[in-house]
């Protein structure tokens, strides 16, 4: 994977986000962390990333909506959400809207290195 690549990583949960920035950077990766969907969205690097991992439930902004507002406004990132809420009706609005993949927490690091190869795989270099 190249370094150039980088990943988006927001989740309320400040160890959720290390242990994402940690598995990046052991993959060569470039990461960023935010912890609302508002601070992502206010960074540059909504229109850098390459690939976008996302809590679906916050305070204030949800994966969800952020997945609506990046939908709208053309992005074509690919999106894995991760929850420790798995409700089957979340997973398919999830899905409807375009999600590479809807993880339940807690999940094995290899299973999110093969959907991060998968994302970026698919990426134009």
């Amino acid at each position: 994977m190249s370094t150039s690549q980088i990943i988006s990583i927001v989740d309320d949960d400040e160890s959720v986000r290390a242990a994402m920035e940690s598995l990046a950077r052991s993959l060569g990766l470039v990461s960023f962390a935010f912890e609302s969907a508002e601070e992502f969205l206010r960074s540059p690097q909504v229109d850098e990333s390459a690939c976008l991992i996302t809590d679906v439930q916050m305070p204030g902004m949800s994966g969800l909506d952020l997945q609506d507002r990046l939908n709208a406004q053309g992005s074509r990132i690919p999106i894995i959400f991760v929850t420790a809420f798995p409700e089957q009706a979340i997973r398919r609005r999830a899905e409807a809207g375009g999600a590479l993949a809807f993880l339940e927490k807690p999940f094995g690091g290899r299973t999110m290195i093969e959907l991060l190869h998968r994302a970026l795989a698919a990426q134009p270099r």
